[in-house]
């Protein structure tokens, strides 16, 4: 599969010179044995709200994909990006999910000049000011939405995964250590889009199971 590209969207008009843009940043897929991480950052129009925002998690499938093209329609700026498993093995997942973030932060037009970051960390090399709010995808409606949108955009990458490998499960459990997805990873090996600094592959990897 290829490597998905950056996705970002500027806005149609733009904000004015004293408004403070402000840009919520939150990841999907940290914990999974398979696929990338996604991390998006959304900066929300004041002038055109959207109901319903929350935590991905809180939200039904089918909620997140009917606010994701209102997210993407009605924001100022958004830009997702994903972090391949090669990456996340080569820098591991802490630093592969702090660099997706700077990269989505850079990735906006126009330029947040503050990011609020779900969780307890910022990343080093943040294009702008920083604040890390934890559970801040529950209590900002930015972080929300950036939540949603590297949600869906996770899940739709490994429905695809699971066309291109199947067997493995990855439309249902989305790569994560679900007792159907270990028992395949025993029975098939690992393929390339698993990572093998995780445990359970690591473990495979090194006794010399291969996809």
């Amino acid at each position: 599969m290829a490597e998905p590209k950056v996705r970002k969207r500027s806005a149609a008009i733009e904000p004015t010179v004293a408004m403070r843009l402000i840009a919520g940043v939150d990841e999907a897929g940290r914990g999974p044995l398979a696929g990338p991480v996604a991390v998006a950052a959304v900066i929300l129009d004041p002038a055109r709200p959207i109901d319903g925002l929350d935590d991905s998690k809180k939200l039904t499938e089918q909620k997140r994909e009917a606010l994701y093209p209102l997210i993407v329609e009605r924001a100022l700026a958004h830009c997702i990006v994903m972090v391949m498993s090669d990456e996340i093995d080569r820098i591991n997942i802490f630093q592969a999910t702090m660099t997706g973030m700077s990269r989505a932060l850079s990735g906006l037009t126009p330029a947040a000049h503050e990011a609020w970051i779900d969780g307890n960390a910022l990343p080093r090399d943040l294009p702008c000011t920083g604040r890390a709010i934890i559970g801040g995808d529950a209590l900002e409606p930015a972080i929300s939405a950036a939540s949603i949108l590297a949600k869906v955009t996770r899940d739709r990458w490994m429905v695809a995964l699971d066309r291109e490998h199947p067997g493995y499960g990855f439309a249902e459990h989305k790569g994560y250590a679900t007792p159907a997805h270990l028992a395949a990873l025993q029975r098939l090996g690992p393929c390339p889009h698993h990572r093998r600094s995780f445990a359970p592959v690591k473990i495979l990897v090194d006794q010399g199971v291969l996809f």
